[in-house]
């Protein structure tokens, strides 16, 4: 690599890169918000697990939450900050630089 080139796996982010927290991104990114109940069941993992990668998405201010009531309920939505997006966007291409691109089928 020229000095000139940046490093593709310069944007590779072990915040990002654990599973459930990739999944998170991934469906942040492409929902743009979503209540955490929705994330929840697109994961199938419990309350306690989300909140936890939450917490360490958010401690990165990669998500934030949003809170309201709705139904008399207490509801909390996620989105990708700024940040976040530029990360996932990041961590996505740093991806695509490990594996290459996708061989040519014969």
């Amino acid at each position: 690599m020229s000095a000139g080139t940046p490093d593709p796996l310069a944007g590779f982010d072990a915040t990002i890169h654990a599973p459930n927290r990739l999944r998170i991104c991934a469906l942040l990114d492409a929902a743009g918000e979503a209540e955490f109940v929705l994330v929840q069941k697109q994961l199938d993992v419990s309350a306690s697990v989300l909140s936890k990668h939450v917490a360490v998405l958010m401690d990165a201010d990669y998500v934030e939450q949003r809170k309201a009531v709705r139904d008399t309920r207490q509801r909390v939505w996620l989105r990708l900050t700024r940040q976040g997006r530029e990360a996932y966007q990041g961590h996505l291409a740093a991806l695509r630089a490990i594996v290459g691109p996708p061989n040519p089928t014969p």
